[in-house]
C-alpha cells in the first residue's frame, strides 16, 4: 500500500471512527490458493485504535459490524472494482455481523460506476484531497 492510499485510508476513517486494522489477511495461501489481503478493515462501534499487519489475530471482527476497504490513488478501476466486490466476499469468512465493501479512489468513472449498482454492500468513494 502506498503513502498515498494510506493516507486516503486514514482521512476514511477519520469520518467513520472504529478501529482500523491495516493490510488485513483475508486469505492466508496455500498450495490452491494465493493469499489476499486487503488494504485496511475498519470495526465499527469500537474504540479508536489502530493496529497494523499481523495485529489482527488479537482482534476478532465475528459479530461485528465491519468495513473492508480496498484503495488506489488512481481512478476507478475494473481492478480496484474487482478487489473491492471480492473483498467484501471474503470478508463474510470471518462472520461479521455486517460488512460494507468501500472502494476509494481518486476520481470516479462514468462508464464503469454504474457497474457496480447489484451490490448493495458495495459503496464508491472518491477522495480527490491528496491529487496535486
Amino acid at each position: 500500500m502506498s503513502k498515498h492510499e494510506t493516507t486516503m485510508i486514514e482521512r476514511y476513517w477519520e469520518r467513520v471512527g472504529g478501529t482500523l486494522i491495516e493490510e488485513f489477511q483475508l486469505v492466508r495461501g496455500d498450495a490452491d490458493s494465493g493469499p489476499r489481503r486487503a488494504d485496511a478493515v475498519i470495526v465499527l462501534g469500537q474504540k479508536r485504535d489502530r493496529l497494523r499487519a499481523g495485529q489482527r489475530a488479537d482482534f476478532p471482527i465475528e459479530g461485528k459490524d465491519v468495513v473492508v476497504i480496498q484503495a488506489k490513488h488512481e481512478r476507478l478501476s475494473l481492478t480496484l472494482m474487482g478487489q473491492g466486490v471480492f473483498s467484501g466476499e471474503l470478508i463474510k469468512r470471518f462472520k461479521p455481523r455486517s460488512a460494507k465493501s468501500v472502494m476509494l479512489c481518486t476520481k470516479d468513472d462514468a462508464m464503469l460506476r454504474p457497474l457496480l449498482a447489484p451490490f448493495a454492500n458495495v459503496e464508491v468513494v472518491i477522495d480527490d484531497a491528496g491529487i496535486e
